[in-house]
């Protein structure tokens, strides 16, 4: 079941997704070659609870930090630790944070220093096949019309979507109905109603969209170790549209 929020809870979310913003932005100009992923990690929970929030990723579900560090080949759910960040790497920073009971949850890549152009359009591609799914996030539209203008994006540019993580809803948990695929068809699903708010997230890769979870039970990487990006926004579906609850600060 798809919860609707009321424009009281929504008003605590953007709360939440104002931290998530700044706090990405925070972390983006400080990610530089020579540091360890772990400083980024001690660097956002000072930062979230500074701004009178509470970390949404540590301890959920037995999870280690208080975001997730995914590096060149590892797509999601990396756990900050010893990993020297060097240039020419690409660094995704997934975060969330709650706020009076509400999540907001986001993520961005960093390109560090200087990148091939084919990585720099990975990031771009990926990037831009959130904003356009984003656009699709109207009332009246389908669920899958999300999924579908991620796919047919990312995939009319020769990359792939990574289909073993999804999208979801978004409120008092921090996973709630519905999953929201990455590819699939467009016109299916329930249609979308101004009070859904989703966290929309494309994971893409530039080989197979095949991955493997490596030893710590957590960090996903490409199974043929290419390159990965990943983005998200937390969006409300308003009467007038979609509103990103977590835009960069």
């Amino acid at each position: 079941m798809i919860e609707l929020k009321t424009i009281e809870e929504i008003n605590r979310m953007r709360k939440a997704g104002t931290v998530v913003g700044k706090l990405l932005s925070f972390l983006a100009a400080r990610v530089a070659p020579g540091m360890r992923t772990k400083a980024l990690d001690e660097a956002a929970v000072k930062f979230i609870r500074a701004n009178g929030a509470e970390p949404a990723f540590l301890g959920y579900r037995g999870f280690p930090a208080t975001i997730c560090v995914s590096v060149n080949e590892e797509v999601v759910h990396g756990i900050p630790g010893d990993r020297i960040i060097n240039d020419g790497d690409i660094v995704s920073i997934d975060a969330g944070a709650k706020v009076d009971g509400f999540y907001a949850d986001a993520a961005i890549t960093v390109a560090v220093g200087r990148i091939p152009s084919p990585v720099h359009r990975l990031v771009e591609v990926t990037k831009r096949s959130l904003e356009k799914a984003i656009d699709m996030a109207q009332p009246d539209n389908r669920l899958s019309d999300i999924s579908y203008t991620v796919q047919d994006t990312v995939e009319g540019e020769g990359l792939s979507v990574v289909r073993d993580f999804v999208g979801h809803g978004i409120g008092r948990a921090i996973h709630e109905d519905p999953p929201i695929p990455n590819f699939g068809p467009p016109d299916r699903g329930p249609r979308l109603k101004a009070g859904m708010v989703l966290a929309i997230e494309p994971m893409v890769t530039m080989g197979g969209p095949e991955v493997e979870i490596l030893a710590d039970g957590w960090t996903a990487v490409t199974k043929d170790r290419s390159l990965a990006a990943h983005f998200e926004h937390t969006v409300a579906i308003t009467k007038e549209g979609p509103e990103v609850l977590t835009a960069l600060g």
